[in-house]
């Protein structure tokens, strides 16, 4: 619930920021720069990411190399059918991203891991599933399911839940370090015996 707040609060102050740049500025003066072959402006607009995983000789001899593709992509962005979007990342300390999206100079919230899953792409939802796994999150891992697999786990976990009820009633066969329960609702238990404590070892 916090993580929900805290992400409705970043869409609205992204929503009702009034200093957003525009993205066709950052675009008009890359074009500009691909056009002349400036190295040193081009590698200013490069994240310092990019910086640390590139030396500026290497980047001098990447634009050398690439002049008329440069020339020719620059082009291609000051055409009036090109389209300009922009995209911008939240990441919180357990990794977690929401993605704003810009439309009509304001950030509006596009997807995030703590909110209803699923990617726009294959590979955004495997890396939802990847991140909900990683973090166990239970609630994380239904989020990206479809809402027919969801709704099965659901049923199925509420009818095991249901069968519980009444445990001390149930009929447990014990065999050495090991116990076996049959689930009214069809579910089986196993449970194993680790020194004095009965820990669940599977369950279907």
């Amino acid at each position: 619930m916090k993580r929900l707040l805290a992400l409705l609060a970043l869409a609205a102050l992204a929503a009702c920021s009034r200093a957003v740049p525009d993205p066709r500025d950052a675009a008009r003066v890359y074009a500009e720069a691909a056009t002349r072959g400036d190295v040193d402006a081009l590698y200013a607009m490069m994240t310092p990411a990019s910086q640390k995983e590139r030396t500026r000789d290497d980047f001098r001899r990447m634009v050398t190399e690439t002049r008329s593709e440069l020339a020719e992509q620059a082009t291609a962005i000051m055409s009036p059918e090109a389209r300009i979007e922009a995209l911008a990342k939240f990441r919180f300390a357990d990794g977690e991203e929401v993605a704003l999206d810009l439309h009509a100079g304001r950030y509006g919230m596009a997807a995030s891991g703590a909110l209803p899953g699923g990617g726009r792409t294959p590979a955004q939802t495997l890396d939802q599933l990847r991140r909900v796994l990683a973090r166990r999150s239970y609630a994380g891992l239904l989020r990206v399911l479809t809402p027919a697999t969801r709704t099965a786990i659901e049923q199925d976990l509420r009818n095991l839940v249901e069968g519980l009820e009444r445990s001390e009633t149930l009929s447990v066969q014990v065999s050495g370090e090991t116990a076996t329960v049959a689930v009214p609702g069809g579910h089986h238990v196993r449970l194993r015996r680790d020194g004095a404590i009965w820990r669940v070892e599977t369950f279907d």
